[in-house]
């Protein structure tokens, strides 16, 4: 079952980004709380939202999730902060039904996309993709500003 995440869901949807970033060999990068969850799934403005896969009453994945605008489509367009499904629950068609849930709300709202990022190595991840016909997008390179670089940018 697919469902929008609820405020109670907050301590399991923390839990899973651990267990994401733990995979993904970034756990110590993890620094958000429940509070930042809160505030930005649930807060009055929210500006990010959530997914959860439930299998026999238990959270066993979620996606998170926010806008983007195409000034080429001149919509908004979805995009996949996280995906992740326990690795006991894989398999059992949650990552698909959380895609396929994105997907809709994108084509219902009239959004022209649905897109994320992967890391390279993640060939399982890389694989399921792509049986879900997503192609990369290889000619972008991801630039990120933060730390002391986005701090002394932002004082100028």
């Amino acid at each position: 079952m697919i469902r929008p995440a609820v405020i109670d869901d907050v301590p399991t949807i923390l839990e899973l980004i651990r267990e994401l970033a733990d995979y993904e060999k970034s756990l110590h990068e993890v620094r958000a709380t429940e509070e930042d969850l809160r505030r930005a799934l649930f807060g009055p403005e929210p500006k990010a939202f959530a997914h959860v896969a439930e299998q026999d009453g238990r959270v066993v994945g979620f996606a998170l999730w926010f806008l983007t605008f195409s000034t080429w489509t001149g919509t908004h367009g979805i995009y996949l902060e996280d995906l992740y499904v326990r690795p006991e629950a894989r398999g059992g068609g949650h990552g698909r039904a959380l895609l396929t849930e994105l997907a809709r709300i994108a084509v219902d709202r009239g959004y022209q996309r649905v897109e994320w990022s992967v890391l390279d190595w993640n060939e399982p991840a890389i694989g399921f993709y792509k049986a879900l016909g997503a192609t990369p997008q290889d000619e972008w390179t991801v630039y990120r500003l933060t730390g002391e670089a986005l701090a002394e940018l932002g004082r100028r």
